[in-house]
């Protein structure tokens, strides 16, 4: 049976790859953002390769509720059911002492990323429990784990919030026929990392050595990142791409294994 999925935050990056992937694999996807044309235009490209009736545009703002339900709702009303939710959606920032923060930015980064994952994970997990079935994913990022991030204190702690949303799920969710599940994509080449080159020159050089060990593209990880997400079938499942040994294997073979991600703009996931 044909699969229904939404990602959040699918115009580019990660989500818009997650969302070719899933085509690829003959499912139909919803692609959302904040702008209904940034939503429509991605969802053309990918229609005139994939089919326009398997695509559908939605705009929203996951920071606001009534938009986080009107597109489970128009999930709903185009395919007739959602059987994945992927919380995919948000927003990014600079390196920079935690005092030294805009409290606009405070604002609109807890609205995204905290938030906004509240929101969806309510409308999806509401949704999923009337229509007696489906899955929710979470997206993962720098603190998730709890590990300290320097200069990253309001992204980390809107992840590690997010984090213990999940675990709290994984349980309220026990014995339902809601699954919940975590993504960890690691660091990812996208428009998100780009901006510690521009905000953070004086330690580009260094940081730049770790990422060129550690980071991938996005056509390398979302195809595995989707393949495990079809194939799961554990509720608190953590689907996690860069582990432990992968970690340190790169490590271990970075001065015979030169790369270099940075021909094009990189962007931490």
């Amino acid at each position: 049976m044909t699969k229904s999925v939404v990602i959040t935050g699918s115009t580019r990056g990660i989500g818009y790859g997650m969302a070719e992937e899933f085509l690829k694999r003959g499912c139909q996807i919803v692609v959302s953002g904040r702008k209904q044309e940034d939503a429509a235009a991605a969802a053309e490209r990918l229609g005139q390769v994939f089919g326009s009736d398997r695509v559908l545009a939605q705009a929203c703002d996951v920071g606001a509720y009534d938009q986080v339900q009107a597109l489970w709702s128009a999930a709903v009303e185009q395919f007739g059911k959602v059987d994945i939710w992927i919380n995919n959606a948000g927003q990014a920032q600079a390196i920079q002492k935690f005092w030294e923060t805009d409290e606009g930015l405070m604002e609109s980064v807890v609205q995204a990323n905290l938030l906004g994952t509240m929101y969806g994970a309510k409308a999806a997990i509401r949704g999923m429990l009337a229509q007696g079935f489906g899955e929710l994913y979470f997206m993962e990022g720098r603190g998730s784990n709890g590990a300290y991030a320097a200069g990253m204190a309001l992204y980390a702690t809107t992840k590690r919030g997010g984090n213990y949303l999940f675990e709290s799920l994984v349980k309220e969710l026990k014995g339902t026929p809601v699954k919940v599940g975590a993504l960890s994509p690691g660091m990812v080449v996208t428009d998100l990392l780009t901006r510690q080159r521009a905000d953070d020159p004086e330690n580009w050089e260094s940081t730049k050595k770790i990422f060129n060990i550690l980071a991938d593209k996005v056509e390398t990880v979302t195809p595995w990142l989707v393949e495990n997400i079809l194939a799961n079938e554990k509720h608190g499942a953590e689907i996690r791409w860069l582990t432990r040994p992968k970690i340190l294997w790169r490590f271990m073979t970075a001065s015979f294994n030169k790369r270099d991600l940075f021909e094009e703009e990189l962007v931490e996931g």
